[in-house]
């Protein structure tokens, strides 16, 4: 199955728009665990097979395993979802940004060295930087758009005055991502839970692509704002899907050895909250 069709059977199978972050900081473990960070694979596995059915997709950061020198870990971990959660697609988090040969070796190392079904990219050397990746068929990319980080303001919300309608640079890199640089309809967009209005504006840029929203959980987003914002379907069916990611309100929902059971709890509820919402959102005409 190509990743469109992965997280259309996930949301449906497991009747969730939650994705887990697995951002593993060995000094948060808990127990046993605490500072060990050749226990990143058995952290990670543990939540991955207590939260496989209650999302839509798994999201590792590269970087927390690469500062650990852990990427036997990550490939370990890689080939573990695709055995205990087959269902599930991983999108890798690595926010690439290169162009030529640097950028196909970057595709190279998350579609082929880890398997990855989904990767996540920087767009802002233009279509050059993402073509290599769009090579993998049916393999897809989630551009960075309008993040959740304060000093995203620097770049992404200034206007473009040599674009036609003076866009917001944010606005401009989803129309592009929406028309001429979605050949094949593998893109999607990163916009930030913690900017619900922008979520808005991309929608309406973007009306049907993925959107992946990080934010909600520790870095204070609002789960049924963001769903209000930018999920889009009727009488429950998804017509533009939305994959809402938590890593650390759920990781580390306890410091101590109950701590697969409270990542459950937690991503229990966070997809509830997120399916109450989306009930909602279809209540509303339409959206």
């Amino acid at each position: 199955m190509t990743f469109l069709d992965m997280l259309r059977t996930a949301e449906r199978q497991n009747g969730s728009m939650l994705c887990v972050g697995l951002d593993p900081e060995p000094t948060r473990f808990p127990g046993s665990l605490k500072g060990d960070a050749s226990k990143i694979f058995d952290f990670c596995a543990a939540i991955v097979d207590a939260t496989a059915d209650l999302v839509i997709a798994f999201k590792p950061q590269i970087a927390y395993f690469a500062a650990h020198r852990a990427e036997d870990q990550l490939e370990r971990l890689m080939a573990h979802m695709r055995r205990a959660a087959p269902q599930v697609p991983v999108i890798l988090d690595a926010k690439r940004g290169d162009i030529g040969s640097t950028a196909e070796q970057y595709a190279k190392e998350a579609f082929e060295r880890y398997g990855a079904d989904c990767v996540t990219l920087s767009p802002f050397m233009g279509f050059d930087s993402i073509q290599p990746y769009l090579k993998y068929e049916g393999k897809g990319a989630f551009l960075l758009c309008r993040t959740s980080n304060p000093g995203g303001d620097d770049l992404q919300n200034q206007r473009l005055a040599s674009v036609p309608g003076e866009p917001l640079l944010y606005e401009h890199i989803a129309a592009l991502a929406q028309g001429p640089w979605n050949l094949n309809g593998q893109l999607g967009l990163v916009v930030g839970a913690t900017y619900p209005a922008e979520i808005e504006r991309v929608r309406a840029v973007a009306p049907v692509m993925p959107l992946l929203i990080p934010g909600v959980g520790a870095q204070g987003g609002d789960a049924v704002a963001t769903v209000m914002a930018g999920w889009r379907g009727v009488a429950g069916q998804t017509a533009a899907p939305i994959i809402v990611n938590s890593s650390r309100a759920i990781l580390y929902a306890s410091s101590g050895e109950d701590y697969v059971a409270c990542a459950r709890t937690e991503a229990q509820k966070t997809r509830d909250v997120l399916q109450s919402a989306r009930q909602q959102a279809a209540l509303a005409g339409g959206r």
